[in-house]
This record gives structure tokens, sequence and C-alpha cells, in this order.
């Protein structure tokens, strides 16, 4: 067995075959084969080679966001690396494990016109977890900095990014393993509600009777993977007459009692008619919310007590958060249950009553309706198979999904952290290969041709399909304001 003649590069793999790292995407050159050669010393990672970055990490965030575990990505030095970062701000957004492994020069070649060198250290630092930055010779210093950066992602759920500097030459190879490939196995902390610290229950009491009070609540999901526990949870709460829960094509959750197409029921309120829906408490977890039109209504007309709830950096979507609960969603409502009780309320039939009004409507507009983007998505709801992964691309494609129902068996994903056209397709192949079900992409042809690249590799598996909506490009821009009327197109 060949090995890498590079300490550095044996200290790494080795880790990353520790923390169970099975799959890493490698996009070729000279300055990473020290790392190539290493990877290519161990069977129980699964290689993949694809030749434009930009693509590759829209690949790995697609495997990660399936399989729910880190990908790592592999790249050379100079501009490769920042080929990496629209799908690395998407993973940021989308608490979505990336590893970025980038290869560099040494530093007394940075900044001295040397070619294929930018400056690479700490280059991703406002949309990453954490950075480090490893020396080529001090292996000492590199296991301390690589506890902390795998402490970090198993924290967080967000990219890494380990900067390795190699010196010339760079294939050498030795037969001997110089690092301890023992001392990182199986040492990252699995993924449980047991691991988790938490929320103290005197705290969460005081929270409990303020919602015990209130006779309107609403909780809003946004993108979320599906999880049995968490619909469970969400089934229950919505027994109690005074919750109404709002959801979205990507919040992977189905009941009949929610509100699952907000803006199908919300778009013709003005401010005044919300008055009447508007909650006293706002409870919100998961990730981007699609509808703009339910922003705009909650912060023009602001619930009294807004919380959210996630294990990451809370966002004020709403302009009105007034706390943040630094728990899992399913840890809060398993703590939160104990504690909380029903209350009697016309609050949520007051809902829906009115997702009842709108979707005979819908259904009647849309038996008279001539073909057109929104005929094509609900003939592709009546007629898709029902076991199926779906990606759709941002947009008017994520848009138009959001106005129709989709199966609890059909898994719905879209790249909500950045909302970027970019890598839509490579997500989806990326998706496609680390699962066994047939994946969908559905893509508008501005979104689709704009990532044509994600068909130039040799991994496109056979369950994978794409819809391409021929909407002369860019369809969002005939139905938002202005650009019509401005001659800006």
């Amino acid at each position: 067995m060949k090995h890498s003649n590079k300490l550095v590069a044996q200290q790494l793999v080795s880790v990353l075959a520790g923390y169970v790292i099975d799959k890493v995407i490698i996009s070729p050159g000279s300055r990473n084969a020290p790392l190539i050669i290493e990877l290519n010393a161990y069977d129980t990672i699964k290689k993949y080679s694809i030749v434009d970055e930009r693509s590759a990490a829209f690949f790995a965030l697609g495997m990660a966001r399936q399989t729910r575990k880190p990908v790592a990505l592999v790249c050379s030095s100079g501009s490769a690396l920042l080929n990496y970062y629209p799908a690395i701000a998407e993973a940021y957004y989308s608490t979505i494990p990336l590893i970025v492994i980038s290869a560099d020069r040494p530093k007394h070649l940075i900044d001295i016109g040397d070619g294929q060198t930018i400056r690479q250290k700490n280059v991703f630092q406002n949309h990453i977890q954490f950075s480090a930055n490893l020396s080529e010779e001090n292996t000492t210093e590199n296991d301390t900095l690589l506890k902390k950066v795998f402490k970090e992602l198993g924290k967080h759920k967000t990219p890494i990014h380990i900067n390795v500097p190699f010196s010339e030459p760079l294939y050498e190879t030795t037969k001997t393993v110089s690092v301890d490939k023992n001392s990182w196995i199986e040492t990252h902390v699995p993924d449980s509600l047991l691991t988790e610290i938490p929320l103290n229950v005197d705290e969460l009491q005081n929270y409990a009777t303020i919602w015990n009070k209130a006779a309107k609540k609403m909780i809003i999901l946004g993108v979320h993977a599906p999880d049995e526990m968490l619909q469970t949870q969400l089934n229950h709460i919505a027994k109690d007459s005074s919750v109404i829960v709002l959801t979205e094509t990507t919040s992977n959750v189905h009941n009949d009692d929610f509100i699952n197409c907000i803006d199908k029921l919300v778009f013709p309120f003005s401010n005044d008619d919300f008055k009447e829906y508007q909650p006293d408490i706002l409870l919100t977890f998961g990730g981007m919310v699609v509808s703009k039109k339910i922003k705009e209504l909650l912060r023009i007309n602001p619930p009294k007590h807004h919380w959210h709830v996630a294990t990451n950096d809370a966002m004020d979507t709403y302009h009105c958060l007034t706390h943040h609960f630094s728990v899992s969603i399913t840890l809060f409502f398993s703590q939160f249950f104990f504690l909380s009780k029903t209350k009697e309320s016309a609050y949520k039939n007051l809902w829906l009553a009115a997702k009842k009004q709108r979707e005979l409507k819908h259904e009647a507009y849309l038996a008279n309706i001539s073909f057109s983007d929104l005929k094509v998505f609900q003939l592709l709801r009546d007629f898709l198979p029902k076991q199926l992964n779906i990606q759709f691309s941002n947009s008017s494609i994520i848009r138009y999904s959001q106005l129709f129902s989709w199966l609890k068996s059909q898994q719905v994903s879209c790249n909500r952290g950045t909302s970027g056209i970019d890598g839509s397709t490579s997500t989806a192949v990326g998706l496609a290969v680390a699962s066994k079900k047939q994946t969908l992409l559905i893509s508008g042809d501005l979104s689709f041709f704009y990532d044509s690249n994600a068909l130039w590799n040799n991994y496109i598996p056979k369950n994978f399909r794409i819809v391409l909506i021929n909407n002369g490009g860019g369809g969002i821009f005939r139905f938002i304001p202005g650009p019509t009327t401005t001659n800006t197109l």
C-alpha cells in the first residue's frame, strides 16, 4: 500500500477515516497530490473525481444533505478553492456539514508572484464555522487544531475549512505510516438527543406559562429534512385548537390541519385582513422560509412574542425575535410538552376555514387555465411517482411548488440557504448518488444551463431524472414588480 511521504497528508486523512468520513469529492490538481495519494490508501473512503470545483462542492452538498453526514472536498491551490464558495455559503445558511480541504503553497511562496497562489488562509471566514491552517511539519500543533475544528463540525453541522501547505516534490510515496492511525477512530460525538444539554426547566416553565395563556399561537417551520419524531410531535401539538402550524414544501412534514401552502392562503391578504389572523406567539424553527408574503405580514403585524428554536444562531427573520432556545426542536418539544397545556380557541379553525376556501378557488382556477408554468406543476403533482426525492431549483420553480401539496413519501429539497440558482443540478446529482430512491430535479431553463457542468462527471445514476421547464429564462422576472415596466431585462 502506497502512502504519501508528507506527514501532514497522512495525519489529515487518518483523521478523516477516524471521524468515519466515507465520502470525499476530489477535484484533480498537482498541489493536492499528496492528499489524493493518501486517500487512495484507504478503502473505507469512497472517492469521487469531479473537475469543476463549483459543481463538485454542490455535488458534495447534495450528498451531505441526503446522508446527514459530513462530506469532504479536496482541491488544489489558487482560484480552485474560491470556486467552492457558492456551495459553502449555501451549506453555512442551510446547516449542512462540509469539510473543505485545500492544498496550499508553503508560506514563503505567498504574495511573491508565484503561480497558482492566493491568500488561502481564512478565505471563507464570513461563511465558515471554523478554520484550521495546518503546518507541514508540526503534527502536534496540527492535532490540536484538528480536534478543535472537528468539535465545531459536530456541534454546529456547518462547513469547516482545513488549509494544508505542501512543498515540492509532491508525488513521492512511502510504505511507512508515520502517524498513529488509531488515535482518531470513532472519536466523533454521535448525533443524538442524549448528547444535548437540556433547557433549564424553571426557565422553560416561564415560557410555558405564557404559552398556556395565549389563545392565538402560530408555528412556522422552514426547510427541514424528514423526521418521524418531529412529525409525531407536530401531530400532537396540532390537536390544540389555539395553535396553527404553517409549513412549506421543503418542510417535509404533513398533516391535514397544517397550512401547507402558505402563499396560496395569505398572498391575497392586506395588512388589515391579516389582523384577525395575527398570532400572540410565534414559534419558529427549521431553515429559510420561501414565502415573502408571510414575512411581510408578520413584520408589519408582529406577535407579542417570537421564539426561535435552533442549535445554531437565531436569525431575526420577522424583526420581532424575543427569545432563542439553543437546542434542537425535538428536544425542545420533548421538554415543553410536559409543561404546556391545550387551550380552547377558535384560532386554528379560523385558519382552516380560510384554507378550505382557498383550495376550492385554486382547483377551480386550475381546471380552466391554458398550458402554463402553473399548469405544469398541476400535472407533475398528479402524475409523479409516490416514492421520490424531488430537488426544486430556485426562483420561480420553488415558488410554484409552494402552491401545491406533495406526498409524505416524496422527500423535497431546495437550496434555500442563499436561494441561488447556481448549483441546483449538481446538488440533485449528489443527492441521487447518495440515495436509493428515484431522484427528480425540477428546474427552470436558466438555472439548468447555468449549472450544466453538473452533468460533466461519471457518476450520474440511473435513478436520476430531470424535468426542464422552458419558461423563457428567468420566469420569476415576469411576476415580480419592476422588470417588465422598466425595460431592464
